[in-house]
């Protein structure tokens, strides 16, 4: 039954309002809290040299143990870090901090880092999971909370090696992985670039604009009709028209963007949200990410170009409706990660 209330709530509100309100970001918090320090079940991304390196989740991973796996866990902590900002009133605030500043102790972080150092571990979670650490850094950086402040220090060595890895990588990358699951270069890219302008670094901005320019300018036609391949929680259209729309002055995006996807540029266009045959199935419930993908990138082109664009608004809004109920529905396939998916839609829809 409270799921049902909760639904409702979600749905009307997402008719109504382009705000969050903390009854919802109260449901939604359940969700990240209930895993960030669940250790099993884990999915482990390693690559065993020997013997030794058989250890449990908590001893490899210290700070992102929870969640089934390591993105899942980054990207969970992101999502309290964001909802304690927006929402000093947040029940579980006292023990969210707490839980926080356990998981994300320097100690623990500088275990991350020694991780991630490894000779043999320097393409982990490329580029998925370095993208959802540079999220978590600014969103710690732009909360001034006391606690935030200080994890934001024991996080930055570890922000620090994955903007020294994107560094590294991107200029070996000579195509693109289009592909609308982690590895997805365009994704990587976006979330790389909002830090990079928050830092105010310019040499990795650089890095980011001069491979995207060189990766996707001369894309054209994006095939929308591709969409959705079966397992996919990106959008790999619309993820590339993100990254555009960031490193790109504003006539030649939309230039580039007429060749892309001409059509956005149609009032009648449509696009059916993607389904899901089986909940219970920790591949087939990425499709409702998807939704979640195509909706907030369609809020981030609305709000930059909104002469052009605001008829998609409905479109976003369809695609937010249809895959909110399964973001509570019970099941850890998706609840371990949805959470985030739709916190980052609620983002970008509340910046319209």
């Amino acid at each position: 039954m409270k799921h049902v209330i909760f639904i409702a709530l979600l749905l009307s509100k997402v008719t109504f309002s382009q705000e969050l309100t903390l009854q919802q970001a109260n449901h939604l918090a359940t969700l990240p809290i209930k895993c960030l320090q669940q250790e099993y079940p884990n999915k482990l991304g390693q690559m065993l040299i020997d013997s030794t390196e058989i250890k449990s989740p908590r001893e490899l991973h210290p700070s992102f143990y929870g969640c089934f796996d390591w993105h899942s866990s980054v990207h969970g902590h992101w999502s309290l870090v964001y909802l304690l900002k927006h929402f000093p009133e947040l029940d579980k605030r006292d023990e969210i901090i707490s839980n926080l500043k356990v998981n994300l102790s320097k100690e623990n972080i500088q275990k991350e880092v020694d991780y991630l150092s490894k000779n043999h571990e320097k393409s982990f979670e490329r580029t998925y999971g370095w993208a959802w650490v540079l999220k978590l850094q600014l969103e710690l950086e732009t909360f001034d909370a006391p606690f935030a402040k200080e994890i934001a220090v024991n996080l930055k060595p570890l922000s620090d090696l994955v903007v020294q890895r994107y560094t590294e990588f991107l200029p070996k990358l000579l195509y693109p992985i289009r592909m609308g699951m982690h590895p997805n270069t365009a994704f990587g890219l976006t979330l790389a670039w909002d830090y990079a302008v928050f830092s105010k670094n310019t040499d990795f901005q650089k890095v980011i604009h001069d491979n995207a320019v060189r990766l996707f300018s001369a894309d054209a036609d994006c095939p929308f009709n591709w969409e959705p391949s079966g397992t996919d929680f990106l959008s790999p259209c619309f993820e590339e028209m993100a990254i555009m729309q960031r490193v790109l002055p504003s006539t030649d995006f939309l230039k580039w963007l007429k060749k892309f996807a001409p059509q956005l540029f149609k009032k009648q266009f449509d696009w059916a949200p993607a389904k899901v045959s089986d909940r219970t199935d920790g591949h087939l419930v990425h499709l409702d990410g998807l939704n979640f993908s195509r909706a907030w990138n369609l809020y981030h082109l609305i709000r930059q170009y909104p002469k052009q664009f605001q008829h998609l608004k409905a479109l976003a809004d369809k695609h937010m409706a249809f895959s909110l109920p399964s973001v509570v529905d019970g099941n850890y396939e998706g609840e371990h990660w949805l959470a985030t998916f739709a916190l980052h839609a609620f983002e970008e829809m509340g910046r319209q």
